[in-house]
């Protein structure tokens, strides 16, 4: 069978404007791995209570980091994939799970060039079902559709993945100068209960306060012990010691109790705790986006720096580091010659 090789990210806007904020956002928002709650209320939630005015705020923070050629996860994402594609005799292709290029439009493209194996690559280092899983059905169920006989295969999350720690330790390390006080690793957020019904032992995930550090079985499929795991090998490589960093989460959405501590309270607090001069990575993305070059890049440094902070320098992603690419190869290959 002929391979190929398709890379999936979240996705991005067509455009910074308004209305195709909103048409992306909708179809994020719809996704029940997203919002986790009954259609019905889903389309309520997202019709009466989101659409009216979040697309207008996000619409200007997407303005802000806008660049010439377009979205910047888009250009990171096209740049890693043709980095990917030089190292390999086979189609790679790269799709967005909400917004262009569709996962869908992708499949069909590879399907025309031949391919019958497929190695699919969620650009997620941790596991989250509203990342990776649907991702990884959203493809099974375009090839169900078309009723596609076509063997799928899925890159594990590489969280704890030499290749991934070290290439991401090496752009940390260019940020610690002699002048850096702490280290904050800020990861997406997640509502508390995707982490509790990710778990497969129902009785483990957010039970007790050392719940990632006891070994259980529910730490295979659990964001939060995945996002720990990867800060403290982070910290071993980069020989930092326990009280110069922290992890925190952002870009929570709604009022329900999401992962804590949350990253907006954290850049307010560590000014009063003698941190002037933040470094600031974000491990949960590999390409720079809207939550890594606004969130905290603009409104994350205004916030630390009316806190009494003096200096916020954010790391940036892997983009299309060579080292990150290199090890991203290496992967691929390991999966295909595992059959």
């Amino acid at each position: 069978m002929s391979r190929g090789i398709l890379l999936v990210n979240l996705g991005t806007p067509k455009s910074p404007e308004v209305a195709d904020v909103r048409r992306y956002l909708n179809q994020f928002l719809m996704d029940p791995y997203v919002l986790d709650v009954p259609w019905m209320l889903r389309r309520l939630i997202v019709s009466c209570i989101i659409l009216p005015f979040r697309p207008a705020r996000s619409a200007t923070a997407y303005a802000s980091i806008w660049e010439p050629d377009g979205s910047p996860l888009l250009l990171h994402s096209n740049a890693l994939e043709t980095s990917m594609a030089g190292h390999f005799p086979m189609p790679c292709a790269l799709a967005m799970r909400y917004g262009e290029p569709s996962i869908e439009n992708k499949l069909n493209e590879l399907l025309k060039l031949g391919v019958r194996d497929l190695l699919l690559v969620p650009l997620y280092p941790q596991h989250a079902q509203s990342t990776r899983t649907t991702s990884i059905e959203a493809v099974q169920k375009i090839l169900s559709n078309n009723k596609v006989d076509m063997n799928v295969r899925v890159l594990a999350p590489f969280f704890d993945r030499p290749g991934y720690i070290n290439s991401l330790a090496g752009i940390i390390h260019e940020h610690l100068t002699s002048q850096w006080d702490h280290l904050l690793l800020s990861y997406h957020g997640l509502p508390e209960r995707h982490v509790t019904r990710a778990d497969p032992t129902g009785s483990h995930c957010l039970q007790s306060n050392d719940c990632c550090t006891t070994p259980s079985k529910a730490h295979e499929s659990c964001y939060r012990h995945q996002c720990y795991r990867t800060s403290q090998l982070l910290a071993e490589r980069l020989q930092i010691a326990d009280e110069r960093y922290s992890v925190s989460f952002q870009s929570r959405l709604g009022r329900l109790p999401w992962l804590t501590p949350y990253t907006d309270e954290v850049l307010q607090q560590l000014p009063g705790r003698g941190v002037k001069r933040l470094v600031v990575t974000c491990p949960a993305f590999v390409v720079d986006n809207l939550e890594t070059l606004e969130e905290i890049g603009i409104r994350g440094r205004k916030i630390f720096l009316a806190a009494g902070g003096q200096e916020l320098n954010l790391v940036p992603c892997l983009n299309d580091d060579a080292d990150w690419v290199k090890a991203l190869v290496h992967w691929c290959r390991e999966s295909f010659a595992e059959r």
